[in-house]
């Protein structure tokens, strides 16, 4: 048995359920023997609201909430350079008092936490092993990219990442990408391990069966799942819906699943669309699943630029069985849909592709089908958590 520390800046706590990547790690460990501690924040940036302490149900594992301030937007001063380094400051009091573990997991970001842990594992001399979930300050680029006043304010936060790295005993990451980003400042670890995101297949399929979703027979469902913000280009399908003939829209509906900053005007975009466009808003993760099973096809519609690689859609998207139509820059996802045959991919910015990719999987029902059974087998090879979270548990013991 290893006494266990994961640090999860961004995680569920309570009756929280978002399929999130740390409380089903912390949830393997517990059940294989081990005694976990997760420490997580006490604002939930999901909801943007603070988490009700007494509210902490039975999840087998201790969890400790530390004291962050509030912030109501992703990318702002208040968030990145107040309520995180409140965050840190109260992460650290809390190693410096803690019992020590023999092993620390941390997922990095928030870059900040991910120093502090460095820093206390450096000093006690603790294995480190450190999730990439996303990569920063790159993430962020998209949004802010003023030449030269972008690189200097951004300049804390590479180095911050390259400590982190340097530190850690050995690199996992949500993709490729992300492990090689983390492998080129880590000291130790020369390999780096790959686990995608993923969902648990049993679960998954127990969700979809387990919530009725009434759809009309002569609806055709066309599927977004995720944030509604600067990194997701929710205009080029509506603009691509827009190149089509009616006679191929007709009865087509794009459902649009999540919120964001950009939602209102995401919304005064898709008036006068030639397809009904139908904004759903955030669902919990269970009835989200079951729509997105009595969907036809899903779009990953990223932005030029974005930082994203293998992301939570590309799972729900996979184990849902859809045919996808994507515009993401990223290598590694454009690559598995074209390994496995499950998808279309497009030009980044050219609405004409996704409006050729989507009238393609409208009219060709057999298309979309096999696409959709490729796409399922994608799921159950590289997503389904029950498998592939099992290499995090061996790293854990074993390190």
């Amino acid at each position: 048995m290893k006494k266990v520390l994961l640090v999860a800046h961004f995680c569920d706590y309570g009756m929280e359920q978002s399929n999130n990547r740390f409380n089903y790690i912390a949830d393997m460990l517990t059940r294989a023997g081990h005694s976990v501690t997760l420490v997580t924040s006490s604002f939930c940036h999901r909801d943007k609201k603070q988490r009700d302490v007494g509210e902490q149900s039975s999840r087998g594992y201790d969890m400790v909430l530390l004291k962050e301030p509030s912030y109501q937007k992703n990318i702002s001063p208040k968030r990145l350079f107040y309520s995180h380094k409140v965050f840190a400051a109260n992460l650290k009091k809390y190693l410096g008092a803690c019992e020590k573990p023999d092993v620390v997991y941390v997922a990095i970001p928030s870059n900040d936490a991910g120093v502090v842990v460095a820093d206390y594992c450096k000093r006690e001399s603790i294995p480190l092993i450190a999730d990439i979930q996303d990569l920063w300050p790159e993430a962020f680029r998209l949004v802010f990219n003023i030449p030269v006043i972008s690189k200097m304010i951004f300049a804390p936060m590479s180095y911050q990442a390259d400590k982190i790295y340097s530190v850690a005993d050995k690199i996992i990451a949500v993709s490729g990408t992300y492990a090689n980003r983390g492998l080129q400042a880590c000291k130790k670890d020369k390999e780096g391990t790959v686990v995608f995101l993923g969902t648990e297949l049993e679960a998954f399929d127990k969700s979809a069966e387990s919530i009725r979703i009434d759809k009309n027979d002569d609806e055709l469902w066309i599927t977004y799942v995720g944030t509604l913000g600067h990194s997701y280009n929710i205009k080029i399908i509506i603009d691509a819906l827009n190149l089509l003939p009616e006679s191929v829209t007709e009865g087509v509906v794009f459902k649009i699943f999540g919120d964001g900053p950009l939602m209102e005007e995401f919304k005064e975009y898709s008036s006068g669309c030639k397809a009904k466009v139908d904004f759903v808003g955030r669902l919990g993760y269970g009835e989200m699943v079951a729509h997105l099973k009595k969907s036809d096809i899903a779009v990953n519609p990223i932005s030029k630029g974005a930082a994203q690689s293998i992301i939570n859609k590309h799972g729900d998207y996979a184990m849902a069985g859809l045919p996808v139509v994507n515009t993401q820059e990223s290598h590694e996802y454009r690559s598995l849909l074209e390994t496995h045959n499950c998808g279309i991919n497009c030009g980044v910015e050219s609405p004409e592709d996704v409006a050729k990719a989507l009238k393609m999987l409208i009219e060709d029902e057999v298309l979309r089908l096999e696409m959709g059974r490729n796409s399922r087998k994608l799921g159950e090879e590289k997503f389904d958590r029950k498998q592939s979270y099992t290499g995090i548990v061996d790293i854990i013991e074993n390190i």
